[in-house]
């Protein structure tokens, strides 16, 4: 099997030094293999992306002198195949309709005879309101109960520093832990969630490379695999690059912004020093 990585970054704000280790890992894991490093644009979340951030995104990562084939996927231009998928998952009935807001599930969870409220992966775990009452708009949220029952092994291989080795997955886990996930929104079509797997195996992507603060998502994506009979990568969560009070990074974060250590002068071997390569 090919060994090809990739970095998926959303032109939602600056790369920061986060995004440029993780870039670099990825290229640096497939090239000791003998492998290709994908470049892959998530945009669907329309109302945040601009042409400037996909613009430096290709620009600091030439610098830092990676280097992928084109042309570059981008999820914008591929709603349709989320759409057949969701269509296919609905005739299939896993799916159903959610006109719950964020304070819906806050009020349904905040009762007393709840406890304290659960989160996942995902967020606040649905309490399964709209599950059985055939809404005609909202959300699409998959029926997880339901979905179990169509699959058997739910394991993967894990080769990150904290993680390493087969993960085993029980289905209490995902129904307890993670519940009916919204798998497209009223202003995407789509979710990160089915965006994310779908895309992987049409780039034919054998190691998923991304930040530890996907690992508890990759139960997501390894069961929505199953379901689509596609096949699971293996994954490499990589630590996380923080500030100097301990916080991970974040793209409003401008002061780890690339282009700012690209201003002062510093080198791409200097990058590489500050994020331990």
């Amino acid at each position: 099997m090919a060994f090809v990585t990739r970095f998926a970054p959303s032109p939602t704000g600056p790369v920061h030094l986060g995004h440029a280790y993780s870039a670099m890992l990825a290229a640096d894991m497939a090239r000791a293999a003998g492998g290709r490093f994908l470049l892959r644009i998530e945009d669907i979340d329309r109302a945040r992306s601009r042409a400037s951030w996909e613009a430096q995104i290709y620009d600091d990562l030439h610098w830092l002198g990676l280097d992928w084939p084109d042309p570059v996927m981008r999820q914008s231009k591929r709603l349709a195949v989320y759409g057949a998928a969701l269509d296919a998952l609905w005739a299939r009935g896993l799916l159903y309709h959610c006109t719950c807001t964020r304070r819906d599930i806050e009020t349904a969870m905040s009762a007393p005879q709840e406890g304290a409220m659960p989160f996942g992966p995902d967020g606040l775990i649905y309490p399964g309101t709209c599950r059985d009452l055939q809404r005609k708009d909202g959300v699409l949220r998959l029926n997880m109960a339901t979905a179990l029952d169509l699959v058997d092994d739910l394991n993967f291989t894990e080769t990150g520093p904290r993680h390493a080795g087969r993960i085993e997955m029980d289905k209490a886990d995902y129904l307890n832990g993670i519940g009916d996930i919204v798998l497209a929104r009223r202003d995407m079509g789509t979710s990160y969630h089915l965006s994310v797997v779908l895309d992987d195996a049409e780039l034919g992507t054998s190691h998923v490379v991304r930040g530890e603060d996907l690992f508890e998502a990759t139960a997501i994506h390894v069961l929505l695999q199953r379901l689509f009979g596609l096949p699971t990568p293996e994954y490499h969560h990589h630590t996380l690059i923080r500030d100097a009070a301990g916080k991970r990074l974040a793209k409003r974060d401008d002061a780890r912004a690339l282009a700012k250590y690209r201003a002062e002068g510093r080198s791409p071997t200097d990058i590489r020093q500050m994020v331990g390569l």
